[in-house]
Formats: C-alpha cells, structure tokens, sequence
C-alpha cells in the first residue's frame, strides 16, 4: 500500500557518523507517525527512534539517546535518522516504518508499513 525507501547505509569506522534517509508518497506523508528499527544477526527487531506529526513528539530507544537524532521534513515527503558516534554493537539492518495516528510506540506490531532496510556496520 505505501512504499518506503531507505538510503544511507554503509560501512564506518566507531566513532563515525552515517544519515538514514526514507522516502514515501507525498499524497498523505503528513498524516503518518513514522520511525526506525534495526535488526542484528541472531537478534530480534529492536526499537530505535520514532517522530510523530509534530517534530516535538520524538522517542528514542535508550541504547542510542543522545547519539541519534531523527527528523522529517513533510514538503520532501521524507523521515531522517542522524547516526554519531557510531559503535560495533549499532551493526545491523535499519528499517523505517510508518503508522497512521500519532501516537508512539516501541512494539513493531504496531507499524503497519516497513521498507526493505539498509545495511549499517560499524567497524572496530
């Protein structure tokens, strides 16, 4: 139903820096909470960000607090995730979601649309 393309994945060092970007259709963009998870090997889904219509309204899970920023910009119809002091264990694939309503959550069930992910690693 809605198609979301991630970008900006790539190898770096620790302590390095990398930007996520997500494109979606412009027709109802603005109407949509959106946000990231990422995947590891051997791990399960994990919760790192969400924004909701406001960019006031944003959730961080705590392993990435104050390293992480994530933002949108609604006349690009896209959703952004600044990535700083990057470490080995923030390895994995990063997937941005999309759900209607505004509230936030960490549980992936609740986002209704997934892009296919991007590859991040960091290296030691």
């Amino acid at each position: 139903q809605v198609q979301l393309d991630e970008s900006g994945g790539g190898l770096v060092q620790a302590g390095g820096s990398l930007r996520l970007s997500c494109a979606a259709p412009g027709r109802t963009f603005s109407s949509y909470a959106m946000g990231w998870f990422r995947q590891a090997p051997g791990k399960e889904r994990e919760f790192v960000a969400a924004i909701g219509w406001s960019s006031d309204t944003r959730s961080y899970a705590d392993s990435v607090q104050g390293r992480f920023t994530i933002s949108r910009d609604n006349a690009k119809n896209t959703v952004y995730l600044e990535m700083n002091n990057l470490k080995p264990e923030d390895t994995a694939v990063y997937y941005c979601v999309a759900k209607m309503g505004n509230i936030l959550y960490s549980n992936p069930s609740r986002y209704n649309y997934w892009g296919q992910g991007t590859q991040v690693t960091v290296s030691s």
